[in-house]
């Protein structure tokens, strides 16, 4: 039976329980406080670099993977015994992540057959996408196979957030469509999404349960999802927002997860956000 192993980087948001038992190999990015430099995933968890944002001085920054880092990747695939590498990248109009891991598919070209996939997506959407391409790799599916499949459904993942601070995102360079918020910050609570693999702005609400309930109800208007995810940093606001997405029917029961470090660099602490793969 032909044997992929799907590959990812560590802003997909994939709980480590779901990676393990779905053979997603996450190649990790780097976070910086100021001089101090931690790899995602192994230096640093969620909760620690929550806790991190709230007593640093400097806001947190990240770095995408070397080439080296994907290709140290690949050989590990083939050493396991894999016919080939499929990778779902995050976004690469917010990382240089796609193109380090396409360098690096390119280097080993004569050893494993790699495929790399810009998912156009982030945190949870991007997770959600590598465990729909995980499950299908497990029933033998070529490499071709996955791909297309992978292609396709970039088309029908969504993501929408909350974001209790705008600081993060401003000062990160990733604001984007979303830079018309600006000026109202200290009166609303922004909402966000990826258009075509970018950050734009989703709307605005004078108040935080309204920003929950407008985001639960873009959620809505996508169903029947196939599978769904909330995702958070650090928010209280957890038990709430899932109440209000309880009745959307998905295929698949609701992950519920912390959001890590890359993305939670530019989001801040307090984001919360809803993904989804559409039917």
């Amino acid at each position: 039976m032909t044997r992929i192993r799907v590959l990812t980087d560590s802003a997909c948001d994939l709980p480590e329980d779901i990676a393990r038992r779905l053979d997603i190999d996450i190649v990790s990015l780097t976070i910086r406080f100021g001089d101090q430099e931690y790899v995602d995933r192994v230096d640093l968890t969620p909760s620690a670099f929550w806790a991190k944002c709230k007593s640093s001085k400097t806001l947190p920054e990240t770095a995408a993977p070397s080439p080296g880092a994907f290709q140290a990747a690949y050989e590990r695939a083939k050493a396991d015994g894999c016919d080939g590498v499929l990778v779902l990248t995050l976004s690469a109009g917010l990382s240089a992540t796609h193109q380090s891991a396409t360098i690096a598919a390119e280097a080993v070209a004569k050893v494993v057959p790699v495929r790399v996939i810009d998912t156009r997506a982030v945190s949870m959407a991007q997770g959600l996408l590598c465990i729909e391409i995980a499950e299908i790799a497990q029933t033998g599916a070529s490499l071709d196979e996955l791909a297309e499949r992978a292609e396709a459904l970039t088309a029908k993942v969504g993501v929408v957030a909350m974001l209790d601070t705008l600081e993060h995102l401003v000062k990160g360079g990733r604001i984007g469509g979303a830079r018309a918020l600006l000026g109202q910050v200290l009166s609303i609570k922004p909402l966000l999404e990826l258009k075509d693999g970018l950050v734009a702005e989703a709307g605005r609400q004078r108040t935080k349960a309204k920003a929950l309930a407008a985001i639960a109800e873009v959620a809505k208007s996508r169903a029947p999802l196939r599978r769904f995810a909330l995702v958070h940093g650090d928010s209280p606001e957890v038990k709430h927002l899932e109440a209000l997405v309880a009745d959307i029917p998905t295929e698949f029961e609701l992950v519920v997860t912390d959001m890590g470090p890359v993305v939670g660099t530019h989001g801040g602490p307090g984001i919360i956000a809803l993904c989804w793969i559409e039917c």
